[in-house]
């Protein structure tokens, strides 16, 4: 088993001691992305729509790196500071999830990095 980081400046910079992605056995094991902007590594305005749009594009961005899509994810799990956004977080999420959409599990925390309020992961899976 060969581990290999994915990487990309379309996302942001890891801000602890992980990698935006690693890539094994043809699974992409992608970290958790919130709303921040890879430009300026503060979170976007506009509420939960805005961060959740924004942490989607992340992980496009490092999903991209490493030769993949939407299409490839197979399991995204999000994290809701506030269980309440569970139906406008959905509605964007579908904007951004192919058909048919991967398995999820989403769940509400006591509170995420740099106080974002959602944060979104994801597992997928290299064709052939």
């Amino acid at each position: 088993m060969t581990r290999q980081a994915v990487s990309t400046s379309g996302a942001p910079a890891a801000i602890g001691p992980y990698s935006q992605g690693i890539a094994v056995d043809g699974l992409v094991f992608c970290s958790g992305q919130v709303g921040l902007d890879p430009a300026t590594g503060e979170l976007v305005d506009g509420g939960v729509e805005a961060q959740v749009d924004r942490a989607l594009r992340n992980l496009s961005a490092v999903l991209d790196a490493a030769g993949l899509t939407m299409a490839d994810v197979v399991k995204t799990t999000l994290f809701l500071a506030d269980i309440g956004d569970f139906a406008a977080v959905n509605a964007v999420y579908a904007r951004h999830m192919p058909d048919p959409p991967p398995a999820r599990s989403t769940f509400a925390v006591g509170a995420l990095p740099k106080g974002a309020l959602v944060e979104v992961d994801a597992i997928a899976r290299r064709a052939g």
